[in-house]
């Protein structure tokens, strides 16, 4: 059985998850700053970290992928679609913000571009495209522990923005009733921001989803 750990790490405190196996190794995603705080967990909870998974590129949620990667050699992944963002400020949104330093991170080491199983080690979750706040947001499902990451796409009684680059209403609500709220009643969904939710919760109270 899989354990998850949630941090809200950085400067719009942002949900990193940290997902641990019974071999204490582990999955980071989302790490949005604070490498130092994530390392210090990580010590702490003797986990090895087996790869870095990325929702999407927006700079709240990349902010330590440099850090971590020098300090434990592990890959990051990214949609294909965004695979220019982790190094261009003004794509990851840093560049917008006076008081935010740019976020030039180096490019990813293993770029997504198909849904599919994807399997890292024990890991075994279910990749969906769901764009919309950004043409790369992707879901990690995992079906078999009743539980998805699905980034800024959707939160518990909202949706993601999608007044930034190439964000789309449309595609946004598209991906969240094709894809999330097909999704087993009761399947926990872990959003980037805020607290967790269900399809069962949004499908009945989400003002965003009524028809």
């Amino acid at each position: 059985m899989l354990k998850i750990n949630q941090m809200e790490l950085g400067p719009v405190q942002t949900n990193c998850y940290i997902i641990a196996n019974d071999q204490k190794e582990c999955l980071i995603f989302d790490p949005g700053e604070e490498s130092g705080k994530i390392v210090s967990f990580l010590k702490s909870k003797q986990l090895k970290p087996l790869a870095i998974l990325l929702t999407h590129a927006h700079f709240d949620h990349i902010g330590a992928i440099d850090d971590l990667r020098e300090i434990y050699a592990i890959p990051v992944y990214l949609h294909r679609l965004e695979k220019d963002w982790l190094s261009r400020p003004n794509l990851n949104g840093s560049g917008k913000y006076s008081m935010l330093p740019d976020y030039r991170m180096k490019e990813a080491d293993v770029l997504l571009d198909q849904e599919k199983t994807l399997e890292i080690s024990s890991f075994k979750m279910d990749l969906f495209h769901t764009p919309g706040h950004s043409p790369g947001s992707v879901t990690f499902s995992f079906g078999d522990e009743g539980f998805a990451i699905v980034g800024d796409t959707l939160f518990r009684g909202s949706i993601g923005r999608t007044d930034l680059i190439d964000g789309s209403e449309k595609k946004l609500l598209q991906s969240i009733r094709e894809s999330l709220l097909t999704l087993p009643e009761h399947m926990i969904l872990y959003p980037g921001h805020g607290p967790e939710t269900t399809p069962e919760i949004e499908k009945a109270s989400n003002p965003f989803l009524k028809a």
